[in-house]
C-alpha cells in the first residue's frame, strides 16, 4: 500500500525548472526535501500530503495533525528518523 504523509511547508526555493520545484517540509519536526512540481501554488505554512518526495495536495492543519498522530501511534513515521538520510537507492 502507498502512503502519503502530511507535513508543513517550511521553505520553497526559486527554480526555473518546472519539473523540479524544491522546498522543505516538516513532518512533526523532521525536515525533508520535497519536490513541489505537482503543487506549484503551495506556500510556506501550508500543510501538504507528500508521497515519495513529491507534494501532491494541500490539506488543512487539523487533518494533518490528526493523521500524523495516528501514523506516529502505528510506528509508521519511524522511516523518517532524522538520524538516517535517504540514500536514494
Amino acid at each position: 500500500m502507498c502512503l502519503a504523509i502530511p507535513g508543513k511547508v517550511v521553505s520553497l526555493e526559486p527554480s526555473d525548472d518546472e519539473t523540479n520545484l524544491p522546498g522543505k517540509v516538516s513532518f512533526g519536526g523532521i525536515l525533508r526535501e520535497v519536490n513541489f512540481c505537482f503543487l506549484p501554488e503551495a506556500e510556506v505554512d501550508d500543510y501538504v500530503l507528500v508521497h515519495v518526495g513529491v507534494a501532491l495536495s494541500k490539506i488543512d492543519e487539523k487533518e494533518a495533525m490528526e493523521t500524523l498522530k495516528y501514523l506516529k501511534e502505528m510506528g509508521e513515521l519511524d522511516e523518517l528518523n532524522p538520524e538516517e538520510e535517504f540514500s536514494g537507492e
